[in-house]
């Protein structure tokens, strides 16, 4: 049996380091999100004041943690799944599984909602669309850029599990192995 080829090991290496410091940069955004509520709340009840920018950025901070999380999502696995079927599966079922499901679930979806979304989105860019309220945050086209990311982004990992399955289905068993739980010894 032949070795792998290194620049497959190292994309594959290289976009789950890429996703998983996405999905932790992304993850402060939680703790932005429970202080500026905190604050909210305090100059709600306390001073009897509000900010709508305050109030709008936790949406904003809401959304890059889900749009911008979705590809992390799928390299922890953290995905929906028919784990009834998929836990007791051997490797290479798995591998299948993850293989077709990315060709004929996951592309297609993302594709679409790139496609759909691209003149939505190009249209908040051309106007760089504000908020509709007064004194609310002045970058809405940042927040719709979200819906262009976040498939580009859940693409992007799903090659990365696409060319694990690939590793798998060609014997490289243990090498798709080692990579994930590589990838899982880094995380911490």
């Amino acid at each position: 049996m032949d070795t792998a080829s290194p620049f497959l090991i190292a994309l594959i290496r290289g976009i789950n380091r890429f996703t998983d410091w996405t999905g932790r940069f992304v993850s402060w955004f939680v703790l932005a999100i429970v202080i500026i509520t905190f604050v909210v709340v305090v100059m709600r009840y306390v001073f009897n004041t509000g900010s709508v920018f305050m109030q709008e950025s936790i949406l904003y901070f809401h959304n890059y943690v889900i749009m911008l999380g979705a590809g992390y999502a799928l390299l922890k696995g953290a995905h929906v799944r028919v784990d009834i079927f998929y836990r007791p599966a051997s490797d290479k079922k798995k591998a299948w599984v993850d293989l077709i499901g990315f060709v004929f679930l996951l592309v297609p979806t993302c594709a679409f909602i790139f496609y759909i979304a691209w003149d939505y989105v190009s249209a908040s860019w051309s106007i760089m669309e504000g908020s509709q309220e007064a004194g609310g945050v002045d970058a809405r086209y940042i927040f719709k850029t979200s819906i262009l990311l976040m498939p580009t982004l859940v693409l992007l990992q799903g090659f990365a599990e696409v060319l694990k399955s690939i590793l798998t289905l060609t014997g490289h068993q243990e090498l798709a192995k080692q990579l994930e739980d590589h990838d899982e010894e880094h995380a911490l």
